[in-house]
């Protein structure tokens, strides 16, 4: 079950469209789906995260939890919207491609796949347009 809250005013526009195509690229994956948890919060709720969680202390636009056992993914995949929007300004993208790059990205992470080699972010990249192009 996918499910979307929200800890600053922002809100999604299309709940149910988004948590279509999640289930589909998680079907895609070969992996099943379990309890996965958007957050949407603001740059200090994440700084924060960031910091007690993970001891970096800089901005991130993602972090995400990863409770997955073997295929069946659960989790809780946090964003900062304020983070997302001046994203989508640097790469010169509507504020909705980045964030949906960014949902992707998170649950692709718990598919198995890595960003940390430049191999890997590639694959991850080409991972995340294929499924950016498979929306309705």
């Amino acid at each position: 079950m996918i499910s979307f809250n929200y800890e600053t005013d922002f809100k999604l526009e299309d709940e149910t469209r988004l948590s279509k195509w999640i289930s589909k690229t998680i079907s895609s994956e070969n992996c099943n789906e379990g309890e996965i948890n958007f957050i949407f919060c603001d740059d200090d709720y994440l700084h924060k995260l960031n910091v007690e969680f993970l001891e970096h202390d800089t901005l991130t636009d993602i972090i995400s939890f990863d409770y997955s056992v073997g295929k069946e993914l659960h989790g809780d995949v946090y964003i900062s919207v304020e983070r997302v929007a001046d994203n989508a300004k640097d790469y010169d993208v509507e504020i909705s491609e980045e964030l949906h790059r960014v949902m992707i990205h998170g649950i692709l992470h718990y598919c198995g796949y890595k960003d940390k080699s430049d191999e890997d972010s590639k694959l991850m990249r080409a991972k995340e347009n294929h499924y950016l192009s498979a929306m309705d």
